[in-house]
């Protein structure tokens, strides 16, 4: 793993605008940034990014079906008592599942470490998929990377196969979000296109304009019942929305499905670490309640890092270890319950951390994308940098 000076595209910014990718700025700073790069070999992607996120998922999984069977865990989860029946009936039928991302701290060296699991409403997605893809071909195209250089990315081509597999040809999905929010809508929108390309039918819908039938479905504010919606408004949010009550009866396939809310969930960490403590690609994770045991401490020791469940962007998050104490300057998460990690460091390049985003569609992990950020706290406005494995 290294960080390149490659320079950046002469033709950036028309290539956005072209694309439509219209947050490769954000609140005056850049967010896409190719002026430098992350190369890698084959062989690290495969064996420490690839396998093991795939592995983790398949854990994550079993740890879905350990919290469903213990009260305990659903109440240190703060998963509403009115929504479990729901959660489990949707774990029980087989609801599939989409995608996500992991966020894993790797240097290339030792195994790549789990920093937290985006399961539900994970962004960074166009990016990953389509923009930095574009990057490579350009790249190799201008002779600025060798021929024979790749990328580590079957996104697209998997979110359409993936699609396929859930729906039936012709399918009518809706997509929702907030829409003044650039990147949850480009998201969606890109969501949509991929819809399209699997042959199935694409309505966009704002979340305010969401209603409920006679019958209590959902429907868009053109009228039109909602069968089947993909939709960026994470599942802590939904479950405690006013239209709650409705979600069980609604005859409607969300994607993700309901018992993503386990996942998205960061007491989902310390869940994986007592099903698989000692696992090299975790790290000690406690509820925050248990993070003064003796056994706790010994492995906090040279740093924790305090997380609420259902923080979002590095929101509300503090670090500290026996040098430094870092605290997120958003605090919106400060009221919710949390968990207490150990701290592992982030690689440092030229001043910069970057964290990998593997990303997991249906079961398999089939891409990745970084951020990287000059502190310990991977934020919203950390930049996402393209990467290459060398030919």
């Amino acid at each position: 793993m290294q960080r390149i000076a490659t320079g950046a595209r002469p033709d950036l910014e028309d290539k956005a605008r072209e694309a439509g990718f219209t947050f490769h700025h954000m609140h005056g700073e850049p967010y896409w940034d190719e002026e430098t790069v992350y190369a890698f070999d084959l062989d690290e992607v495969e064996g420490m990014i690839e396998d093991p996120a795939t592995e983790l998922h398949a854990m994550c999984r079993a740890a879905v079906d350990h919290v469903l069977r213990s009260e305990d865990l659903m109440d240190r989860l703060a998963i509403p008592k009115e929504a479990r029946a729901m959660i489990a009936a949707s774990w029980e039928a087989g609801e599939p599942e989409l995608y996500g991302r992991f966020d894993l701290a790797h240097d290339g060296e030792g195994p790549a470490k789990l920093l937290e699991y985006n399961a539900d409403t994970p962004t960074a997605l166009y990016e990953s998929a389509a923009f930095q893809w574009q990057w490579l071909e350009d790249m190799v195209a201008a002779g600025r990377l060798p021929e024979g250089s790749d990328q580590f990315n079957g996104l697209h081509e998997a979110l359409v196969a993936r699609l396929t597999e859930i729906f039936a040809p012709d399918t009518d999905l809706h997509f929702a979000c907030f829409p003044d929010d650039p990147e949850d809508y480009a998201t969606t929108e890109y969501m949509a296109w991929v819809a399209r390309e699997a042959g199935l039918g694409a309505h966009f819908v704002p979340i305010p304009e969401i209603g409920l039938t006679d019958t209590g479905q959902f429907a868009d504010g053109e009228g039109r019942v909602i069968g089947a919606m993909f939709k960026l408004y994470p599942w802590e949010d939904m479950l405690r929305d006013d239209f709650a009550e409705a979600l069980p009866n609604a005859r409607c396939h969300f994607l993700e499905p309901p018992w993503k809310a386990i996942l998205s969930n960061k007491g989902i960490l310390p869940v994986l670490w007592r099903l698989n403590e000692g696992h090299p690609n975790l790290l000690p994770a406690f509820f925050e309640e248990e993070a003064d045991s003796a056994a706790a401490r010994a492995v906090l020791a040279a740093g924790r890092v305090r997380k609420p469940l259902f923080s979002r962007e590095g929101a509300s998050i503090d670090i500290t270890t026996p040098e430094h104490r870092e605290a997120s300057a958003d605090r919106g998460y400060d009221g919710h319950p949390a968990i207490v990690q150990a701290y592992h460091p982030l690689p440092v390049f030229e001043g910069r951390r970057p964290v990998v985003g593997a990303w997991i569609v249906g079961e398999a992990c089939v891409a990745m994308g970084l951020r990287e950020d000059e502190g310990l706290i991977t934020r919203d406005l950390s930049r996402f940098k393209p990467h290459f494995i060398r030919a």
